[in-house]
């Protein structure tokens, strides 16, 4: 499955790309050195190095090497170490830095400079950390019955290490201006180019019975290039859901939507190596540090220091400094740099004053380096019972964006932006003003916006757009090569009126195709009908290619790359069908949606309507009624114009579908009565990956023909498409009872983290399981029921017996970052005729 996020970022990147050579030069260099003991001249493990007056930082591995960017020449490293003198050295392209021992006591403990095995065993840092622990829930607000605050943030994308003077290529002069805008880095000190700047002003509540959080947004700003999506809101969404807030407090922080094992996680101890290793003064305040490092650094963790007051019984944290190793397996990232600052209430609580992320990102090599920065602020924190209490947390969404918060002025900023804008992040919205300017820019920035939202604007402001273009050309077997065209009006021709369709045209079988669809949106919507929440009537007429057994949920079905089968794809039949529908979605991500439609199954050559008696039918009607009810609490997803990616995939998701065709009425041949759900689930190992689970199920009360039955969904490409089987022919089994479960087992580098050499290349594993039970009973088996359509003899279906169709898949994740291919066995009803036992499939996967 592709990361919305990841893909939004690589479509960024090629627009900016355009008109910036990929010249990497610049002032600041990535240095490498080593840190030893200047008795015995071995390598100091986990010494900590840091870029005086900056954020940057690491720290040593295992032999005591480490990889930094600073200025060279300009910047000044500092290291530091329990039992060592801290040292200042100007920066070097290679560094050999000797410290010399020192004893040190700290709190009766002596810590001597020799070297030895780790063992969490009699280690004071270890029990030192088991204290924080301890003592952390008599510092926790929560534990008050409300908890209130403001918040500030703000998140800045911008282009790395920007050097005007030699980062553009012969096209640049007419770029000029751009150095009128730049920033530096809080890292590494590079020059900087904003192009995109988010901020956001809301109070949060807390109330602990029954447990509710709601964030009341007060104003929100969104300046620069975040147009590749049809809906900022989902822009902004996916940035704060792969950059959200860390928190130690839990066993697993949720960052760069995964999750990394926290150094107050209860395996914690088991994870890191923990040790004291200095003692400094934050705000006045001496503290000890505690540092710790993952015992090995591809896996999911972090290198950092907890700053705790030294005189503190209560073990409070006052300054948390976090980064990520360099040889983690996570892609795009170069460098990481988290500092979270905390004060303490006179209860003891401890209230966050400041919240500050940068990531520096670095995608491809032909394409700019990105810099991130979040900024989050924190003050007036309250344990008040609101006012308004019942208005904020009964029946309201977790996010409750104010009438009138996207349309704040000046003034209003001045009073609650917390933290000032740099030059180049105040001056986003004219930089992109004037880019738009030149035609270069303009056209290109158009194109890419075609080729990422797949539709293209025909006005300014755009009443139609025409699309999606990645289904302008196909093919199958029944249609040959098939041509498609079409397009959705706009919210700027009507806010609540929508129309959408397309005709396609099959060369094989001659045969004109369409859909067209009228909606009416009882919501004004910002630009097109599928924004959520959805409030709409909907009227749809279509005649398509049905293909049976073979329901893509995640795609369109006449995209380009589905159209490499492994099997003339002959299943199938003509579809008409006139539908009204209406759906309702709520701010808790419930919904529902109901209709009725009245359809025509046409029959082919390939699919003749034939019954147990040897009538032949060209084709059958039914009208049918359908309710569908879903929930998927918490759920946030990237607003496409045709689907929704999901942003994460922390929401369970719960969905109940019924169907109903009462025989007779308005010509309908059969009595239609079918049962489904489905539940999504991801399940988080901390350390050792993730599993999606999906479990489905469903039941025909009534006798039926078999393609209103409940037919599995194949797979005929040789794509990895989620929910379907890879080895299975269409119509191979036919139920009218079944279950199926879909598990896939995420390992993150689980294996091949610990290999040598192998895991330089961040290779990920995936193992995949697939399981069908079902059956058919007699009622529905047309060698007993002689008025049901008889299964066509050149799709040789099996009947299931008492054991389920199984496939199992391992597979190599993360192959020059962004493939996937697996190896697929059929395990059982083998040699099954025209299926394959095993095969190869690959699929593109974007994720950090």
């Amino acid at each position: 499955m592709k990361n919305p996020l990841v893909r939004h970022i690589y479509g960024l990147l090629l627009l900016l790309s355009t008109f910036l050579s990929l010249d990497a030069s610049g002032a600041t260099s990535a240095l490498t050195g080593v840190v030893v003991d200047s008795l015995t001249h071995e390598g100091l493990s986990y010494v900590a190095v840091f870029v005086e007056g900056k954020s940057a930082g690491t720290m040593t591995d295992e032999n005591g090497r480490f990889s930094l960017a600073a200025k060279i020449p300009g910047d000044t490293l500092r290291f530091s170490m329990m039992g060592y003198s801290t040292k200042k050295v100007v920066a070097s392209p290679l560094m050999t830095v000797e410290l010399s021992p020192t004893g040190v006591t700290l709190n009766e403990v002596i810590v001597k400079p020799k070297k030895e095995k780790y063992s969490k065993k009699n280690n004071p840092a270890v029990d030192f950390l088991n204290r924080i622990r301890a003592a952390s829930p008599l510092s926790d607000p929560k534990r008050h019955d409300y908890y209130n605050y403001d918040k500030y943030e703000r998140i800045n994308m911008a282009i790395n290490d920007f050097d005007p003077d030699k980062n553009y290529s012969w096209i640049g002069k007419k770029f000029n201006f751009l150095k009128d805008h730049l920033d530096y880095s809080e890292i590494s000190g590079r020059p900087i180019l904003n192009f995109l700047t988010k901020e956001k002003s809301s109070e949060v509540n807390y109330r602990k019975k029954p447990e509710t959080t709601r964030e009341t947004v007060l104003g929100l700003k969104q300046v620069g290039l975040d147009e590749m999506t049809s809906n900022k809101d989902g822009t902004r969404e996916a940035l704060e859901d792969a950059f959200r807030e860390i928190d130690i407090y839990q066993n697993d922080v949720t960052l760069l939507q995964n999750r990394f094992v926290s150094p107050l996680s209860s395996i914690a101890p088991d994870f890191y190596k923990f040790y004291l290793t200095d003692t400094v003064e934050v705000d006045g305040d001496s503290c000890v540090v505690l540092s710790f490092v993952p015992h090995t650094s591809e896996t999911w963790g972090f290198i950092g220091k907890l700053y705790v007051p030294k005189n503190d019984s209560t073990m409070f944290i006052k300054q948390i400094e976090l980064h990520l190793p360099h040889t983690i397996n996570v892609n795009f990232l170069d460098a990481m740099s988290v500092r979270q600052k905390f004060e303490k209430a006179p209860d003891g609580s401890r209230f966050k004053k400041s919240d500050d992320m940068i990531i520096e990102f670095s995608v491809l090599p032909a394409l700019p380096k990105l810099y991130t920065h979040r900024n989050t602020v924190y003050e007036n924190h309250n344990f008040d019972r609101p006012g308004l209490e019942a208005q904020i947390f009964n029946g309201t969404p977790p996010e409750i964006i104010l009438e009138g918060a996207r349309d704040r002025d000046e003034a209003f900023w001045d009073n609650h932006r917390l933290v000032p804008l740099k030059k180049g992040e105040g001056s986003v919205e004219a930089m992109i003003q004037r880019l738009r300017s030149v035609p270069l820019y303009y056209w290109t920035e158009k194109t890419l916006k075609l080729l990422v939202m797949g539709y293209w604007h025909t006005g300014n402001p755009p009443k139609f757009d025409y699309g999606p273009v990645n289904t302008s050309i196909s093919y199958n077997t029944a249609e040959g090569v098939r041509l498609r065209a079409g397009g959705m009006t706009t919210a700027y021709l009507s806010k609540r009126w929508f129309a959408r369709g397309f005709v396609a045209y099959g060369f094989r079988d001659h045969k004109f195709k369409y859909r067209g669809e009228v909606e009416y949106s009882f919501r004004d919507k910002e630009y097109h009908s599928r924004e959520f929440p959805v409030h709409s009537l909907r009227l749809t007429s279509l005649y398509l290619l049905d293909e049976l057994g073979q329901n893509y949920t995640f795609t369109n079905a006449d995209n380009l790359f589905l159209s490499w089968k492994r099997l003339a794809d002959t299943r199938v039949t003509y579809r008409r069908a006139t539908m009204l529908e209406y759906t309702l979605e709520l701010y808790n991500n419930f919904s529902v949606s109901a209709g009725a439609s009245f359809e025509r199954q046409e029959a082919t050559r390939w699919i003749p309507f034939t019954d147990g008696y040897g009538n032949n039918f060209g084709h059958y009607n039914e009208l049918m009624f359908n309710v569908k009810l879903r929930y998927a609490p918490g759920e946030k997803f990237l607003q496409g114009t045709t689907h929704r990616s999901p942003i994460n995939m922390d929401a369970p998701v719960i969905e109940l579908m019924h169907t109903y065709a009462p025989k007779g009425v308005m010509g309908s041949m059969f009595t239609i009565n079918r049962t489904e759900m489905r539940f999504f689930k991801r399940i988080w190992l901390s350390a050792f990956g993730y599993i999606d689970a999906v479990v489905k199920g469903g039941h025909s009360w009534s006798p039926s023909p078999y393609m209103n039955l409940c037919l599995p969904n194949a797979n005929l490409s040789y794509t990895i498409q989620p929910e379907s089987f890879a080895l299975m022919n269409p119509l191979e089994f036919i139920n009218d009872s079944y279950a199926q479960v879909d598990l896939t087992y995420w390992m993150n580098g689980l294996i091949f983290n610990h290999i040598p050499l192998i895991k330089k290349l961040k290779l990920r594993e995936v193992i995949n399981f697939k399981g069908l039970w079902g059956h058919l009973s007699h009622r529905n088996n047309p060698c007993y029921d002689k008025s049901l359509f008889v299964f066509p003899e050149n799709v040789h279906t099996t009947l299931m017996s008492n054991v389920p169709y199984m496939e199992i898949s391992a597979g190599i994740d993360n192959i020059f970052r962004i493939i996937r291919v697996d190896s697929v066995w059929r395990l059982s009803y083998k040699h099954s005729f025209d299926a394959p036992d095993w095969g190869i499939r690959f699929a593109l996967h974007f994720s950090f």
